[in-house]
């Protein structure tokens, strides 16, 4: 299996065991930017706390799953977007206005897309779910 896009791996993994009815996933490499989007996704309530494991061949994480999950993903390329550019892409990404959320990292850390219209910052596109 080629990694050349943790993130994207973990949120398919999750995507896939989702659509099988899965209980809990393990995920595979661990890094800060895939916690911060699984601390998202769990405030948020799609997915159920996860804890890391720690093991000889490096660390994993073992996700709990809820069931809310229609669809997760990333947003490749990683598009740079100010602060009056979000709606193109609230139309791209998500199905309707006030589902779901675009994942954001911006200079102030990882913020959904509601969060940084607030602020008034921009970013650049990590992610989505719904």
């Amino acid at each position: 299996m080629s990694l050349n896009d943790p993130l994207a791996s973990a949120l398919s993994k999750i995507l896939n065991a989702e659509k099988t009815g899965k209980k809990e996933v393990i995920l595979k490499p661990v890094s800060k930017l895939i916690k911060s989007v699984l601390d998202i996704m769990n405030k948020h309530g799609y997915i159920g706390t996860y804890e890391e494991v720690k093991d000889i061949k490096g660390n994993h994480l073992t996700l709990n799953l809820l069931g809310n999950v229609n669809k997760c993903g990333v947003i490749k390329p990683r598009h740079t977007i100010k602060v009056d550019g979000f709606t193109k892409f609230e139309k791209r990404f998500l199905p309707s206005a006030g589902f779901g959320f675009i994942i954001i990292s911006t200079n102030q850390g990882i913020i959904i897309h509601d969060e940084a219209k607030k602020k008034k910052i921009g970013g650049r596109l990590l992610a989505y779910c719904y």
